[in-house]
């Protein structure tokens, strides 16, 4: 009885743990961000309607344009399974208005088309140059 005992709890423990692995690897794969994929995140409409959408929606920081600041600010973020933008991050920027601005401009975003791996919609690491010249 003892031997039968100690194998059905080794029996329910292996399957547990095997149970946890594969919840975990499912985890894994949803929270894992590609850099390239078969497929890359689109704007809707492509990269056509990306520029329209932030030249209707990007309003230039006053103190910059007061102080003639110029330059790209490079913005780095997520586009999810679902085509919503998230980790938002400014790699370079020629001042914290700019970054802010964009940030703000990117959080307006309607949901993107999303990067496609393998036939299924991955999270991918997308980064864009935006540019605020003065001209």
């Amino acid at each position: 009885m003892k031997k039968t005992l100690l194998l059905l709890t080794f029996l329910a423990f292996t399957i547990g743990v095997k149970a946890q692995t594969t919840a975990v690897d499912t985890l894994k794969e949803h929270q894992l961000v590609f850099t390239a994929v078969e497929v890359s995140p689109e704007f809707p409409g492509g990269e056509a309607a990306f520029g329209k959408f932030l030249q209707i929606n990007i309003r230039y920081p006053a103190e910059d344009h007061k102080n003639k600041v110029q330059g790209k600010v490079y913005v780095q973020f997520v586009v999810e399974r679902d085509g919503s933008l998230t980790d938002m991050k400014i790699l370079r920027s020629p001042s914290e208005t700019m970054s802010a601005e964009t940030i703000r401009v990117l959080q307006l975003s309607p949901k993107w088309h999303p990067g496609i791996q393998h036939g299924k919609p991955v999270r991918v690491q997308y980064t864009v140059p935006i540019n605020f010249s003065l001209g």
